[in-house]
């Protein structure tokens, strides 16, 4: 039979056609890095459905993650929610962490158009909920140390430590204005001032990198893999509730909202922050969730923000009284209000169904939509999330690194407030002689890395004890710094009998508050709870001591003020004990000032700088120096 050439040709053309459309359908303009923002955003929202945007809008817990879930819902991100027992095993590896990421990442990636999940974690201290991380002092200290460069190489250590365990993105810094140390999370806040607040910014470039000079105002930055996407948090006035009651009202007018609880946000949108968290609390009333002029009007369409707007955890479940009473409204009123991504974090299919619902029946635009899924892909394209989606094992070993601890000890020693040192300058007790033939140490916080490092540490509320992570307590720091000569008695409660008949050189006595956050830390009296003031009575009462109170915030101690040769406020100092150690025996000399003003009773809260009635127990910025008596190591 003759054959027909002109078959050979139409196969021809037919196999270069399939070829074509196979090189045709691997290339999508958003995959490709070289195109601009913009053209990669657009071409994405292009091609999905309005499940596929809703989806994306979702941030839920890893305890109801699969990659099941993430593959049929179209899940955009997920969490591990702090103190939810939201972790792999206790005490896991960074291994374990990373196997777990990929394993959710690899149920998005099997999607339609393998749009990568972000992973978030609070890390506000460090990489705080992650076994043998390095925990760094929390905030109130480091706005002590007054210096924005140390906490910008804080945040760069802290992206790498979460990077060791394959996530991407952090719910931090905390940039509360605390105005009231009465309020539970007073210690996330670098200080009462707005300008210690705007100057510690700085840790958003360490956590996500210096943004280029020629990048627009308001767009996020994330440069690369050793660096994380960071969140600027809570969206506005958390830290000037009435009575400092955590989730409460804020009543200030628009220009002390402006002057006092904004400026931080204004510096951190400068500096490319990928993400703004929405606060709990309200303003004159109206819950920040919902609040649309503040959200949308102020922060995106002033400040010109263009990353993501995230709630908090079942923020807007809490728009109405009790939570959850109406959650069509809920949803309504969050996403109007400008929220982009909501952190459900276990009812997800309820919340995927009301937006769905609403959208298509008009109740919310398909623009609101577009606005959010916009915003969430520009900040996955500009971490490079689609390029590299899966974490690996090339950063392991920068968890807990020395280098780490070594730069959160020089932390602690700068974050150290000297408030009291001798009955008068020229017999100052501190710093303390390394040589002594008995030295006492008291107190429950001598010896306890949970207290310690405070709330926000392996577990929401903290712990007490020593087998939570590792780390070095106050204790084990001064043994290790005294000469080898010197015998160190620990009694954490001696009675004033036995001091004084064991004739010692001098006493150290550490005690403070124990570890709360949130809620649970909301204080009205801020005493120091028994049996620490009996400590410092039975010991200071007895021998010549210094007192170190570990808390996160300051608490009553004018009663007690009398007894006390020397008086170091050290904060919530985190792992690194050596710190404390390092300054109270002269390695360093004392350098921090009050990042807030220590009050005399607690009837004069609130009470900040500038108030008519300021009459303080030691004043914002107050703080003795000393010189260092050795060489330091």
């Amino acid at each position: 039979m003759a054959r027909n050439p002109n078959i050979h040709f139409l196969m021809g053309l037919l196999l270069l056609c399939c070829l074509a459309a196979m090189a045709d359908a691997k290339y999508a303009k958003y995959k490709d890095s070289k195109l601009p923002l913009n053209v990669r955003i657009n071409d994405l929202l292009s091609q999905m459905t309005l499940e596929e945007k809703v989806g994306q809008m979702v941030l839920i817990d890893r305890t109801v993650a699969s990659a099941e879930v993430l593959k049929k819902y179209f899940i955009g991100s997920v969490l591990s929610g702090g103190g939810q027992g939201s972790v792999p095993p206790k005490k896991a590896s960074a291994e374990t962490w990373i196997n777990m990421v990929n394993y959710f990442q690899n149920g998005s990636l099997s999607t339609r158009l393998g749009i990568p999940m972000l992973y978030g974690i609070d890390a506000v201290h460090g990489h705080n909920s992650v076994y043998k991380a390095t925990i760094f002092p929390h905030n109130i200290g480091l706005g002590a140390t007054r210096e924005p460069e140390l906490v910008k190489r804080i945040g760069a250590a802290t992206a790498l430590e979460v990077r060791a365990t394959g996530i991407p993105y952090v719910f931090a810094p905390c940039i509360a204005v605390c105005r009231d140390p009465r309020w539970g999370r007073c210690y996330e806040s670098y200080s009462g001032d707005p300008k210690v607040v705007q100057a510690m910014t700085e840790i958003i470039p360490g956590l996500q990198g210096d943004i280029p000079s020629n990048s627009h105002k308001g767009v996020p930055f994330v440069a690369g893999i050793k660096k994380v996407a960071a969140c600027a948090k809570h969206f506005v006035g958390d830290g000037g509730t009435m009575e400092g009651i955590n989730q409460n009202n804020t009543v200030i007018n628009r220009h002390g909202l402006l002057s006092i609880h904004m400026p931080g946000y204004y510096n951190s949108i400068i500096k490319g922050v990928a993400t703004v968290m929405v606060s709990y609390s309200s303003w004159n009333g109206k819950k920040m969730h919902a609040n649309r002029d503040l959200v949308t009007g102020f922060l995106k369409d002033t400040l010109r923000f263009r990353g993501f707007v995230v709630s908090d955890w079942e923020g807007i479940d809490r728009i109405t009284s009790p939570p959850h009473a109406d959650y069509s409204y809920s949803i309504e009123a969050g996403l109007n209000a400008g929220i982009d991504m909501i952190m459900v974090p276990f009812k997800y299919k309820e919340f995927i169904d009301g937006l769905t619902s609403k959208v298509i029946n008009n109740i919310i635009p398909i623009s609101r939509i577009d606005d959010a899924v916009k915003r969430i892909l520009r900040v996955k394209f500009v971490m490079g999330l689609f390029e590299n989606p899966l974490a690996d094992l090339s950063l392991v070993n920068q968890l807990g690194s020395q280098e780490h601890r070594e730069l959160a000890r020089e932390a602690v020693r700068k974050s150290l407030v000297l408030l009291k040192n001798g009955e008068s300058a020229d017999e100052p007790l501190l710093p303390l002689p390394k040589k002594a033939s008995k030295i006492l140490v008291a107190g429950t916080h001598a010896d306890n890395l949970g207290y310690q490092c405070g709330g926000w540490t392996i577990e929401l509320q903290g712990l007490s004890g020593n087998d939570l992570t590792e780390g070095t307590t106050i204790l084990t720091a001064i043994i290790d710094t005294v000469d080898s000569q010197t015998k160190v008695v620990y009694k954490e409660n001696p009675n004033a009998a036995y001091v004084k008949s064991n004739d010692f050189s001098y006493a150290i006595v550490v005690v403070g508050e124990h570890s709360y956050a949130d809620t649970e830390g909301d204080n009205l009296n801020l005493t120091i709870p028994e049996p620490g003031p009996s400590t410092i009575t039975n010991v200071c009462g007895s021998v010549k001591c210094v007192v170190v109170i570990i808390s996160g915030r300051p608490v009553v101690i004018q009663p007690y003020l009398p007894l006390i040769d020397a008086l170091v406020a050290a904060w919530l100092p985190g792992t690194e004990g050596h710190g404390v150690a390092d300054v109270l025996f002269g390695d360093y000399g004392f350098t921090g000032k009050l990042p807030r003003t220590w009050f005399k009773t607690v009837d004069q809260l609130p009470m900040n700088v500038g108030d008519r009635h300021y009459d303080p127990l030691f004043p914002f910025g107050f703080g003795l120096t000393t010189k260092p008596r050795y060489k330091a190591k």
